[in-house]
């Protein structure tokens, strides 16, 4: 008896060993958890959240008071209507001239390490007056912006509530608008549901899609975890364009030449047109690029390489990428101060 309980006992951890070794290779549940989304946004031990510094900021960020010609706000280009982007090939500036890089949506940024295309910008605080004092994007003046806030009482009030100081200053503003756009967090979206257990959040086309995207299309090599950007650079061999991304900062790498920062892909349906210019039209012809493997080069990544997928596997690639759009949310614009 004891012989024949063994045995049975020994089958059973075959069983279940097989069982997981199917879980592991199944490409679904497994890495679903990966994917989770945070239960908490980070902020940073030198600017810390407070609602009062976020509110100023949500203020300073719509208010077209911080560009030359007082026509323009940081909502300008990052629009909550547009998931935080403006929707257009290149962003606009000052004149109605467009700039030579895309809005890139905000959603998600506090989880963003170093920003911008090219990642010239170590953090939020830093990016804050480089478009706010760029002539050809908000052309601003430092001293004029600030004093122009100071003459305003309602200001003034919400810089006191912010900041135990109240100065009215650059390094306020900073942290005032880089403490409200790390409130800026994509919502659920269908793919979320699924994480949570869902199974009927989404269609089995999107499940065999997230299969390929973790798999076959290598897509999670670089857009990982729950926002889906390692917010990493790579040239992905898009175009013979004389912008080098990345490569600007750093000359002697090989590598880096015309490398940018892999984009998250919350509300990626949503943010037609791609790609740090905007040159690519919709997603079919993002996945059409990276079928083919990009142009050639010395630079483009090893993981870049022709993807072979059928036109069922593309379509079910964008099944998947279109869960990870959010349900449309209105977002009350502030009243601002005069």
């Amino acid at each position: 008896m004891r012989y024949w309980l063994a045995l049975a006992a020994l089958l059973i951890r075959l069983v279940m060993a097989a069982s997981d070794v199917a879980a592991a290779d199944d490409g679904h549940a497994p890495r679903l958890a990966d994917y989770r989304r945070p239960a908490a946004t980070p902020f940073p031990a030198d600017d810390r959240y407070s609602q009062p510094k976020a509110e100023l900021g949500r203020m300073l960020f719509f208010d077209p008071i911080l560009s030359g010609s007082g026509a323009r706000s940081c909502a300008s280009c990052h629009q909550p209507g547009l998931s935080w982007g403006d929707g257009l090939p290149r962003a606009i500036g000052e004149g109605q001239k467009p700039l030579a890089l895309r809005a890139p949506t905000l959603l998600d940024i506090a989880w963003i390490p170093v920003l911008g295309w090219d990642g010239k910008y170590r953090n939020l605080e830093a990016l804050t007056f480089a478009p706010l004092t760029n002539p050809a994007n908000m052309n601003g003046n430092e001293a004029k912006l600030l004093a122009d806030l100071a003459a305003i009482p309602g200001y003034r009030a919400a810089f006191a509530r912010a900041f135990p100081d109240g100065a009215i200053s650059r390094g306020h503003v900073e942290q005032a608008v880089a403490t409200f756009e790390r409130t800026i967090v994509a919502p659920p979206a269908p793919f979320d549901r699924w994480v949570q257990g869902d199974e009927g959040a989404v269609s089995a086309a999107a499940k065999r899609g997230f299969a390929l995207f973790n798999g076959k299309a290598g897509c999670a090599e670089c857009h990982s975890g729950w926002n889906f950007t390692d917010a990493a650079f790579y040239d992905i061999g898009e175009a013979k364009d004389e912008d080098i991304g990345r490569g600007r900062l750093f000359p002697t790498s090989g590598k880096l030449q015309h490398a940018f920062k892999t984009p998250s892909l919350r509300d990626v349906a949503r943010r037609a047109p791609y790609m740090h210019d905007g040159s690519v039209a919709t997603l079919e012809d993002v996945i059409d690029l990276y079928d083919r493997g990009g142009i050639d080069r010395p630079s483009r990544s090893e993981l870049i390489k022709p993807l072979h997928l059928s036109a069922d596997e593309k379509a079910e690639l964008i099944a998947f990428l279109q869960t990870l759009t959010s349900d449309p949310a209105s977002y009350p614009t502030p009243v601002l101060p005069r």
